[in-house]
């Protein structure tokens, strides 16, 4: 079971990925398009061309996890476009997998400073 908290960091792909390849294939894409290492324990998040489905790729130390959700009807309504990769909050990730626009999701902060 993965667990989404403000501590996660989360990648995701601006370019759509083939979704034929499987773990070693994202993996290489993490390498190679992202320039990150796909053992850092973050997640990364990945769409097909159609925009009806995204994959994420996870490491928690033991192995890989590769999630998938395909959308039964639609495409998803938003995916940036600028550059090669950007982050998400936890919130915006859940947002985004329930067919939502994360960019006009108003968000409180994570994290309030103590006075």
């Amino acid at each position: 079971m993965l667990q989404l908290t403000p501590h996660t960091r989360i990648f995701l792909a601006v370019e759509p990925a083939d979704f034929r390849c499987g773990i070693d294939g994202l993996a290489q894409r993490c390498r190679q398009y992202l320039d990150l290492d796909p053992f850092c324990g973050a997640l990364f998040v990945f769409r097909n061309r159609s925009r009806t489905a995204v994959k994420i790729l996870a490491y928690d130390g033991n192995g890989f996890w590769l999630c998938l959700r395909r959308l039964s009807q639609g495409k998803l309504p938003w995916w940036p476009t600028e550059s090669t990769r950007c982050t998400l909050t936890h919130q915006q990730l859940q947002w985004l997998l329930w067919n939502g626009d994360p960019s006009a999701l108003p968000l409180p902060a994570d994290w309030k400073p103590l006075s």
